[in-house]
């Protein structure tokens, strides 16, 4: 039985956020979403076009490091559900600039707990929950075999797997400390609908499009599990109302591939559907090695063995599916393709958010 929630969202606006709002608002019918975005670059209002207007739905443009904002969200609300994903995550973007990491995903976090703690505490709601979506990253990089399971040494690589890594620490800590109800989840590489284009499927997908050179790091046989991002949702959502607290879960999709691998079948798919390159030629011929990015993991691989036999969720597209309905997507959507790409997308919230507030 789906019990009614009150559930704040955080980086709703973003791609995986996003996701997670639609899945909310087309399945949860008695939850109500209380969407927190500050709407840096990543953050799309028209990922959420769709739910303008709905009742159940309300978005908020702040920061989550603003503790007023927050706290007054809790007390006007009556939050009892947060689930969070706001965060800077792009690997290349920690490594020029982490100042922005160490805020967002630490002092966000911690101020995020700190409004949880105010709000539900010393007794909390039996059905409060504060769950905090994190990484594999967290873990550092696998050899040829094995996988990351719950109780794998933390060792982040990145400045912003570091950041991850600290906040997770800092949510076990406020379980830990102060009995407060959180369940963490670290999830592998997430791809579908709303990805921003800094991301490797989305960003091929583009230069394809373009007939670009399509940058591949090292030798391009660098792995990942790759997650199909609504039934990483999904998975986010039985955490929610079947996890323990105190728990952590990982979340991944059975989908080892080769970067090199994802690259190329970007490319077949693309060449089947809308035909070759102007030249004739296939776009595999655009495939270009480049210097390999600093501290680049060599591989990540999930064991979701604990999500499978405490709750029951498995993933259910294969990568191969997912891929197709990804670019298909894309293919259907080249406003939303166009917008991003030329930075028109923040005009349109400039002008949307301001009568949501």
């Amino acid at each position: 039985m789906k019990k009614s929630r009150t559930v704040l969202v955080t980086g709703g606006c973003g791609f995986i956020g996003a996701n997670f709002v639609h899945l909310l608002l087309d399945e949860y019918p008695d939850w109500q979403v209380i969407n927190l975005d500050k709407l840096t670059y990543a953050g799309n209002l028209e990922n959420l076009r769709d739910a303008t207007g709905n009742e159940r739905y309300r978005f908020i443009k702040g920061d989550i490091c603003d503790g007023s904002i927050v706290d007054g969200i809790f007390r006007e609300y009556g939050i009892d559900t947060v689930v969070h994903f706001a965060a800077e995550s792009h690997v290349d973007r920690s490594i020029t600039g982490p100042a922005d990491f160490i805020q967002t995903n630490i002092v966000g976090t911690f101020t995020l707990l700190e409004a949880a703690r105010k709000s539900w505490m010393p007794r909390a709601d039996s059905q409060a929950v504060f769950l905090h979506v994190s990484t594999d990253e967290v873990y550092g990089s696998l050899g040829e075999t094995g996988y990351f399971s719950e109780t794998t040494s933390y060792d982040p690589r990145s400045p912003y797997s570091a950041s991850k890594a600290s906040s997770d620490h800092l949510v076990s800590a406020y379980f830990h400390t102060y009995g407060l109800p959180v369940r963490i989840t670290n999830c592998s590489n997430n791809y579908g609908p709303y990805q921003f284009p800094e991301k490797l499927i989305p960003l091929i997908f583009h230069n394809c499009m373009g007939g670009r050179e399509l940058p591949v790091y090292g030798d391009g046989k660098n792995v990942r599990d790759w997650l199909y991002v609504k039934d990483h949702c999904e998975a986010i959502a039985q955490v929610v109302q079947k996890g323990k607290n105190g728990r952590s879960y990982n979340i991944g999709g059975n989908n080892e591939k080769e970067n090199i691998e994802v690259v190329g079948l970007i490319c077949d798919i693309l060449d089947r559907k809308i035909g070759l390159l102007p030249t004739g030629e296939c776009r595999r011929t655009l495939i270009r090695f480049v210097k390999d990015r600093l501290g680049h993991d060599r591989r990540y691989a999930i064991d979701a063995g604990r999500i499978r036999d405490e709750i029951g969720w498995q993933p259910q597209v294969r990568f191969e599916e997912g891929i197709e309905r990804t670019i298909d997507w894309y293919l259907a959507n080249t406003d939303w393709v166009s917008n991003v790409v030329d930075g028109s997308y923040r005009k349109y919230y400039e002008k949307m958010y301001e009568h949501r507030l």
